[in-house]
């Protein structure tokens, strides 16, 4: 208890007595845990709207059931065809849900869409076919399962194109949007996952600089206490609490201003998106703060450990 004590007594005095020094070590820690907290938060934000995104991809299956002549389409699907039809995508382990959409209420949705097309005489018959709406597992499996379904070739079912599939005959998924849509989700998971290993680096080599500053302005103090028969240990042990304190200071003003932020801005950005974005969310703050707090100690300490070793070699 008296060794722990004098360690406590110690680091409070050398933190007392060295102020500047300090003070720029826990700024460094504020704004490091600052930038890296913020970026966590976008990035995981970023990485939810691109798997809301994902989740909003479709695969339509398409019956021979419109008036309109279907290109392919000799004769028309029977109910127990679109029965079966259904009862098999149903197995598809890649499909998430399968739901089917009668003409009439595809009829009834754009009439309800663009009532200005419908009335008069400008679309004398329903021109909508019978369709199975298809939700994916995974945004990545839309066009695998639309292919599987062109080369399944199942009977009512409009028969695929030769060019542009996936865009328009019996089977539609928009490859070209969802082509688009997973490779903006790939490239946003990559960046994200660069730019927090970069910023982590970053922040670690900033915060072990200021604190070796610290160090270096006291490195005569520290050659007497080595001289007088000190041991490592009893040397190290005041500058890592300093690094803690600094650290852990540091952490708790970032997470102040990140819940400025939150309260602040976020609402702001969030009022201006639209829609449903029930299922967007962030990474949990309290996890971020704990983060954050568990990096600024970690930081703290060792950057205070490891820059301490040059020194003590006396």
């Amino acid at each position: 208890m008296s060794q722990a004590r004098l360690l406590f007594s110690e680091a409070w005095s050398s933190i007392r007595m060295n102020l500047s020094t300090t003070f720029a070590a826990t700024m460094t820690v504020l704004i490091g845990m600052y930038l890296l907290g913020l970026f966590i938060a976008l990035g995981t934000w970023v990485l939810s709207w691109s798997n809301h995104i994902q989740r909003e991809l479709e695969v339509k299956v398409l019956f021979c059931t419109s008036v309109v002549p279907q290109p392919g389409c000799a004769t028309g699907a029977t109910p127990a065809q679109e029965q079966a039809v259904a009862v098999s995508l149903r197995q598809n382990p890649l499909v998430k849900t399968v739901a089917f959409k009668s003409k009439k209420q595809a009829y009834a949705e754009m009439v309800k869409r663009d009532p200005r097309y419908f009335q008069g005489d400008i679309v004398p018959a329903n021109p909508f076919p019978d369709e199975l709406v298809l939700t994916p597992q995974q945004g990545k499996s839309t066009p695998i399962i639309g292919k599987q379904l062109c080369r399944a070739h199942y009977p009512g079912v409009a028969p695929c194109p030769t060019k542009g599939i996936g865009d328009s005959g019996g089977v539609q998924w928009g490859s070209t949007i969802t082509k688009h849509v997973l490779t903006v989700a790939k490239v946003i998971s990559l960046v994200f996952l660069i730019a927090v290993i970069l910023l982590v680096i970053a922040a670690t080599l900033l915060i072990a600089n200021t604190i070796r500053l610290s160090i270096f302005a006291r490195r005569r103090e520290i050659e007497v206490m080595k001289l007088v028969g000190a041991t490592n240990w009893f040397i190290r042990g005041p500058f890592v609490l300093e690094g803690l304190v600094c650290g852990l200071v540091g952490s708790i003003f970032a997470v102040i201003l990140l819940v400025l932020g939150k309260t602040i801005a976020l609402p702001a950005v969030i009022g201006h998106l639209g829609g449903d974005n029930s299922d967007i969310h962030a990474m949990p703050f309290t996890l971020n703060a704990l983060l954050i707090m568990a990096v600024g100690l970690l930081l703290g300490a060792m950057g205070s450990g490891l820059t301490l070793r040059r020194f003590l070699q006396v």
